[in-house]
């Protein structure tokens, strides 16, 4: 559903802020905005006050979707204490299921294509967790979103794909590998933060945990990245392997900074290293 035509400059006029810091200065129109899917978040504050009824009923409105839509609902209503990323899985989920019943055609498309970047998160789901797909054809449905310009959909596209990667990790790391090789660093960076040990609100990967050499394919094609993006999640990766496996982790450091002793080797082992 577009923009009412009286929403148009004053869209405008939110495309360029930064964004506050604090939810009680959070404008209630632009609250509004935010909710009805008119433009994307800047930060975390903006992307916890989504209100995702409200962006269902905006986004999932002509009678056709009329299905999807009472599935999302239902999936939010069922949760005790919703948070953002709880309300973004479970209709991600709904959707999905609701979709292998009764297809949309185009619905996964329109969703990725969408504005709000809430609702790319919703995409993320359908892309990754349909149990139809292999592991090569989920990542080949999630690779546009894992290279989104929206921070938030990137973190949500690895954590929507990371059960998937549990399960076949092996197969998944060798799969990442090439990935770990492309221009866009946002893909270089979704193979190692996919692959983190331990990772941010999600499970830990525990073969990883007790044997992180697992994940050299990876790891050894990113150690001197030009992305400090990538750089960080390297870095976040080998701190993750520290905690369990302190040893291997200083000898990998060593090793790293002998074959390559450049700036962007040095500040991942350093970064890599800080809980030593």
């Amino acid at each position: 559903m577009p923009a009412p035509q009286s929403l148009h400059d004053q869209l405008a006029q939110w495309a360029t802020r930064k964004g506050t810091t604090k939810l009680a200065n959070l404008a209630p129109d632009l609250l509004a905005a935010l909710s009805q899917g008119w433009l994307p978040t800047v930060n975390l504050v903006e992307w916890l006050a989504v209100d995702h009824a409200t962006l269902a009923r905006t986004v999932l409105a002509s009678p056709a979707q009329a299905g999807h839509l009472a599935a999302a609902l239902a999936a939010l209503a069922q949760l005790k204490k919703p948070t953002a990323m709880q309300c973004t899985q479970a209709v991600g989920l709904a959707l999905l299921a609701h979709q292998q019943a009764a297809p949309l055609p185009g619905l996964l498309a329109t969703l990725a294509a969408h504005p709000s970047d809430s609702v790319r998160g919703w995409a993320c789901y359908l892309a990754a967790a349909d149990p139809r797909l292999d592991l090569p054809a989920k990542l080949a449905a999630v690779r546009p979103l894992a290279a989104d310009a929206h921070f938030g959909v990137r973190e949500i596209a690895w954590m929507a794909l990371r059960p998937s990667l549990a399960t076949e990790l092996e197969r998944a790391i060798g799969l990442l590998a090439a990935w770990a090789t492309e221009p866009d660093e946002n893909l270089r960076r979704f193979a190692s933060e996919a692959t983190r040990p331990r990772g941010v609100w999600c499970a830990h990967l525990e073969p990883l945990k007790a044997n992180p050499a697992l994940g050299l394919p990876i790891l050894e094609l990113l150690r001197a990245d030009p992305a400090k993006y990538v750089q960080n999640s390297v870095a976040n990766w080998l701190n993750d392997a520290h905690k369990t496996q302190p040893q291997w982790v200083q000898t990998l450091g060593a090793r790293w900074l002998a074959a390559s002793p450049g700036a962007a080797t040095q500040y991942i082992v350093k970064r890599g290293l800080r809980s030593a």
